[in-house]
C-alpha cells in the first residue's frame, strides 16, 4: 500500500479479474493535491455478469454453512482488519483526503466493529425464527432465509466502513455480494476483498465492480440481483429504488438530509458550540447526517457566536499525516466548485451574514498542497430559513445559525424539511431534552453530542432521507426473508374436509 497504486480491476472468484471489453477507464485523484492515484478499469457488462454468476455459483455452499461458521471467517476478517489497520487507513487518506487523525481512528475501527457485532450476533442465534402452537394439532414455525446475490452501491465520503456495514451483515446472514464502490474513492475495495480472502471467505462471496452510475444502473437492474442497498444522495437514491422496485427486488436507502441542531435556552454556550462544531466540521462536513442548521436561542446568539469563533482556530487544515491536522479538503473538484458555489450563493444571494470562512482557502497551505480541494470552515448567521444555504444539502463545512424565540418554533421551523436523517438537542435539563428530541422528525437523534453510530444502534432516515435501516438487530433482519411454516399434526386435510 504504497504512494503509486496499481491498476485496478473487477474482482470476482477471488481475484481481480481483467475487463473482458474494454470499456475505459477513470482515475483515483488525492484530493489533498489533485494528483492521480491510480486508474480505475470501469467494469463492462460481461465482466458485472461474471461478478454476479461468481456470486451465484457460491451462494448454495455458503447459504448453507452454519452460522457459527461463517462467523468464525468474518471474525478472522475482524482480526485483519485491526492488524491492517493503518496501512488502509493511510489508503483511506490518500483516497479520500481525510487526515490520517481521522481514518487510523475512526474509518477502519468502526468498520471492524460493525463485521464483529454481526459475525457475533449470527453465531449466537440472531438469525433464529419462532415456534408456537397454533392448536392442540397444529404449531408454526419462522425461519429467516437468506436473500441470495445482492448488490451494494458506496458512497465516496466514508467508502471502506460504509462497505463493511453492508458486506458485514449481507454475508453473516448467508448472502453473497457484488459491491460497487464510488468511483471517487474506490482504492478500498480491493484491499477489503483481499482481508475477506485471506480471513478465509469463499471465492465469489464478496466480488468488485467499478464504474459509475451506468454500472451501479446495470447491477441494480441485473436480473439475479436481490437485494440493493445504496449510499448516497436523495435524488439518486430514488432512481435506483425505482429502478429495483421495478424488479421486486428488496432495497435498503440510506440517503441525505438537512439536520437540525436544537440548542435549549439552558443549554451550556460552551457545550453546545463543541457540538455544533462536530456536527459541522467533522470529516470536512461531508457527513451525510451533519447537524448544518443550528438553532439558537435569539438571547444566546451573541455569545454563542463568540465562543464559536474563539474556537474555530482550532479546525486545523494541513499536512494529512500530521497528527495536528483534524481537516481535511473536499473529495474531489467537482463538488469543491459546487461547497464554494453555495458559499459565495450564501453572501450573495442570500445575504446572510459570513461569521468566517468563506471562498478561500485555508491559509499557511503547504506548496505541495495549494492544488488540492480545501475549503475553510464556514459559518453564516442571522440566517433564515428560506435561504438556500439553509434549505439544501451542502455536504461540507458550512454552518448556518438560526435564531429563535421560542422552542415550539424551532421544533417546527426543524421539521419543515423534506428529509429527516439526523437531529440532536444540547439542553441541561435531559428530561426537556428527550421531550424536544421526541417531537423531532428524524431516524437518527442525539442528545448533547453529534456523530457517534455505534453498531449496536440501528440507523435509518425518514421521509425523503432514506428505506430501511443498517446496524443493530434490525439492520440483520433487512438481509433475510421470512419463511412460515404450519404443520398440521392431527390427521389428514382429507380426514379434515370429510367432517365439513
Amino acid at each position: 500500500m504504497t504512494q503509486k497504486e496499481e491498476d485496478r480491476h473487477t474482482f470476482y472468484a477471488g481475484k481481480p479479474q481483467p475487463s473482458s471489453k474494454s470499456t475505459g477507464h477513470f482515475d483515483s485523484i488525492d484530493p489533498s493535491n489533485g494528483e492521480p492515484l491510480c486508474r480505475i478499469h470501469t467494469s463492462s457488462h460481461e465482466s458485472i455478469d461474471a461478478a454476479v454468476k461468481s456470486a451465484q455459483g457460491a451462494f448454495p455452499s455458503w447459504s448453507s454453512t452454519p452460522p457459527i461458521e461463517r462467523a468464525r471467517i468474518l471474525q478472522r476478517a475482524v482480526a485483519l482488519l485491526h492488524q491492517y489497520n493503518d496501512e488502509l487507513a493511510r489508503v483511506e487518506t490518500l483516497d479520500t483526503g481525510k487526515p490520517f487523525s481521522e481514518t487510523s481512528t475512526v474509518d477502519i475501527v468502526t468498520g471492524a466493529d460493525v463485521l464483529e457485532y454481526f459475525a457475533n450476533l449470527v453465531a449466537s442465534g440472531g438469525l433464529n425464527g419462532e415456534h408456537f402452537r397454533l392448536r392442540p394439532s397444529a404449531s408454526v414455525y419462522t425461519t429467516k432465509e437468506p436473500l441470495g446475490v445482492c448488490a451494494g452501491i458506496g458512497a465516496w465520503n466514508y467508502p471502506i466502513q460504509i462497505a463493511l456495514w453492508k458486506s458485514a451483515p449481507c454475508l453473516a446472514a448467508g448472502n453473497c455480494m457484488v459491491y460497487k464502490p464510488s468511483e471517487f474513492t474506490p482504492l478500498h475495495a480491493e484491499y477489503l476483498a483481499g482481508v475477506y480472502r485471506q480471513a478465509g471467505l469463499p471465492e465469489g462471496v464478496f466480488n468488485v465492480v467499478y464504474g459509475a452510475g451506468d454500472v451501479g444502473a446495470y447491477l441494480t437492474t441485473h436480473p439475479a440481483i436481490a437485494k440493493v442497498s445504496f449510499t448516497g444522495q436523495v435524488g439518486t437514491g430514488k432512481k435506483v429504488a425505482g429502478s429495483a422496485a421495478g424488479g421486486m427486488k428488496y432495497v435498503t436507502m440510506e440517503l441525505g438530509g438537512k439536520s437540525p441542531l436544537v440548542v435549549l435556552p439552558d443549554a451550556t454556550v460552551d457545550q453546545a458550540v463543541d457540538v455544533a462544531m462536530m456536527a459541522n466540521f467533522f470529516s470536512s462536513g461531508q457527513v451525510c447526517t451533519n447537524g448544518t442548521r443550528v438553532f439558537v436561542p435569539r438571547a444566546m446568539n451573541k455569545e454563542f457566536e463568540r465562543n464559536l469563533l474563539e474556537k474555530v482556530p482550532f479546525v486545523r487544515a494541513g499536512d494529512l499525516s500530521d497528527p495536528a491536522t483534524n481537516l481535511g479538503p473536499l473529495n474531489s473538484k467537482v463538488h469543491h466548485a459546487k461547497v464554494l458555489e453555495y458559499i459565495r450563493r450564501g453572501i450573495d444571494e442570500d445575504k446572510a451574514t459570513l461569521l468566517c470562512g468563506g471562498i478561500d482557502a485555508p491559509a499557511n497551505l503547504p506548496s505541495n498542497l495549494q492544488k488540492g480541494y480545501w475549503v475553510q470552515p464556514t459559518v453564516f448567521t442571522d440566517c433564515t430559513d428560506d435561504m438556500a444555504i439553509v434549505k439544501n444539502e451542502i455536504f461540507g463545512p458550512v454552518m448556518a445559525i438560526l435564531p429563535y424565540d421560542t422552542i415550539d418554533e424551532a421544533v417546527q421551523r426543524a421539521n419543515a424539511t423534506e428529509m429527516g436523517l439526523a437531529a440532536g438537542v444540547v439542553g441541561r435539563d435531559i428530561d426537556h431534552c428527550q421531550s424536544v428530541i421526541s417531537k423531532l422528525e428524524a431516524g437518527i437523534t442525539w442528545v448533547n453530542t453529534w456523530g457517534e453510530s455505534p453498531a449496536e444502534m440501528a440507523v435509518g432516515g425518514w421521509k425523503q432521507s432514506g428505506v430501511g435501516v443498517e446496524n443493530g438487530r434490525r439492520g440483520l433482519e433487512a438481509w433475510v426473508r421470512n419463511k412460515s411454516t404450519l404443520v398440521e399434526m392431527g390427521g389428514s386435510v382429507a380426514t379434515v374436509f370429510s367432517k365439513l
